[in-house]
């Protein structure tokens, strides 16, 4: 799996083809060891709760689901992607390339290299504090380091089989980047696989508000209070 060089370390060629498992190991791990894990029907829920009132809950959800005519943006999205084959940068892609968020792995973790100006995230924080996350690590956005953890699975999920997935995920987010009251956050997301014109891998992040919750255990009470206007304008 490793070998020396320089006496330095580095992986073979065996422990590179091992890499993406390990790190989606890692990631479940993490998410175990911080929250509850479950599956839902063969696909995964997890839920984290703090002594400070701050729920976090996924659920995964069957890719059916972007055909309910609940997000005409993420529908759209997934259109592009097929249409583009994976490719950020083809023509086919531009048109919705301005409601999505892109990120690219690094040492440092996921790195968010493109916020998108009609992005739920730009509704959500204004757009001079959505640009403020352009190149932080997942861990630097609002949200900290436990916002990252339940983030990071299925991103390493979606790296590893260079596919898409589909989650909604109910929480409660202050609008200021600078803290504040949490408030209610309910939203579908759709993350794909797709490749920069080097070849390397790309995640982008297809995001819209929740019309109706469909995360086993909670119900619609858990969008009373998220504001209005947190919608993708679409």
């Amino acid at each position: 799996m490793f070998e020396v060089d320089e006496r330095r370390y580095k992986l073979t060629q065996r422990g590179e083809e091992a890499l993406p498992e390990a790190r989606e190991f890692l990631a479940r791990g993490k998410v175990w060891i911080k929250g509850n894990t479950r599956s839902t029907g063969g696909l995964l829920r997890l839920s984290h709760e703090t002594p400070n009132g701050w729920n976090f809950y996924q659920q995964q959800r069957p890719l059916t689901q972007i055909w309910d005519g609940e997000s005409e943006m993420i529908k759209e999205a997934f259109s592009a992607w097929v249409q583009s084959e994976g490719r950020l940068e083809h023509e086919n892609f531009q048109q919705i390339r301005p409601y999505v968020l892109v990120y690219r792995d690094s040492p440092s973790g996921w790195i968010c290299i493109e916020v998108g100006q009609e992005s739920f995230y730009t509704s959500w924080w204004g757009w001079e504090n959505a640009r403020s996350s352009i190149g932080r690590p997942l861990g630097n956005f609002p949200g900290g380091p436990e916002f990252e953890a339940m983030l990071d699975f299925p991103f390493r999920e979606v790296q590893a089989n260079g596919g898409v997935r589909l989650d909604e995920v109910v929480t409660q987010m202050p609008r200021n980047t600078a803290g504040g009251e949490l408030i209610p956050l309910a939203y579908k997301r759709l993350l794909m696989a797709s490749r920069f014109p080097d070849g390397s891998f790309a995640l982008i992040s297809a995001v819209d508000r929740s019309r109706h919750v469909t995360i086993s255990g909670l119900d619609q009470d858990a969008m009373v209070g998220m504001p209005e206007d947190a919608i993708v304008g679409f």
